[in-house]
């Protein structure tokens, strides 16, 4: 056939078929009946599959079928015991998510309270290793400082004496031979170079000067507050305490009395020594 006319040579007193698509062949459906009517053609299947009836949906061309829709499946229900076991089923999964978390909270807060009371017993430990050598070191010193030596001074200057400790080093200043000022310094084991702004365990002065204009030295840093002064006793004679800031570079305290015409001041330039230098004033004695 060729495809440029569409329909079939035909023979004559026929009617005209249409043109057939290829691949496609024709079969007669019925012989010409009684009444003379024209014989039927329809299409063979294709493929081997059946083809519709006139007036049925046609395939395409090619012998392919079209899919046809599929109808949406209603929504499956359940039972009231599947949906029970379903929340039971959520609800273990949560609660178990739920626990596994809180014990990863639980062990890394162990482990960080762990680690600082670790921490906290090591500084508590080294604290106490410290203080303990501390006070052994201070018992030894104490210990070491027994039995105490007496110092005196000069005849002419009433001859003060009191007590210190043996590993304190004195060094005479000025001896007051030829009169004048007699100053002794004393310090733990070696006393260094004399300098106004070097501290002492002990700095010890006699003056021939009288006991109010000695206190009239230290008006003024008391005014200011940079001296506290308080009454004391000293071998049944009556005198001043100073303690404070006597210079920029000297703090500690002082006792000051009267030994006949002379004044004694007797200072410590540290609190290092304020124990020592309490002990010290209650041995003074010194010729009325």
């Amino acid at each position: 056939m060729n495809p440029e006319y569409p329909f079939q040579p035909q023979q004559p007193g026929s009617q005209p078929q249409p043109a057939q698509p290829a691949g496609a062949s024709y079969q007669p459906q019925a012989a010409p009946g009684a009444y003379g009517q024209p014989q039927q053609y329809v299409q063979a299947p294709i493929n081997d599959q059946p083809y519709p009836l006139p007036g049925a949906p046609q395939p395409p061309m090619g012998g392919y079928a079209q899919p046809q829709p599929q109808s949406t499946p209603p929504p499956k229900s359940y039972s009231p015991k599947a949906r029970m076991w379903m929340i039971l089923s959520f609800v273990f999964i949560f609660t178990t998510l739920g626990l596994g978390g809180l014990s990863v909270w639980a062990a890394m807060n162990y482990y960080d309270q762990k680690n600082n009371v670790d921490i906290k017993v090591d500084d508590a430990v080294s604290k106490a290793v410290k203080d303990q050598s501390d006070k052994d070191a201070a018992a030894f010193l104490e210990k070491e400082k027994q039995p105490n030596r007496q110092f005196a001074g000069p005849d002419d200057y009433g001859r003060l004496s009191f007590d210190y400790p043996k590993t304190w080093s004195v060094y005479e200043a000025k001896d007051a031979t030829k009169g004048g000022t007699y100053e002794v310094y004393l310090n733990p084991g070696v006393v260094p170079p004399i300098d106004a702004a070097q501290q002492y365990a002990l700095h010890v002065t006699i003056e021939n000067k009288d006991y109010d204009k000695v206190l009239d030295g230290y008006k003024n840093a008391v005014q200011k507050g940079e001296l506290r002064s308080t009454g004391v006793t000293v071998y049944e004679q009556e005198g001043a305490r100073l303690e404070g800031n006597f210079t920029k570079d000297i703090r500690g305290m002082a006792v000051i009395f009267k030994i006949r015409d002379k004044t004694v001041t007797i200072r410590s330039d540290a609190e290092t020594f304020r124990g020592d230098f309490d002990a010290l004033i209650k041995t003074i004695t010194f010729n009325k």
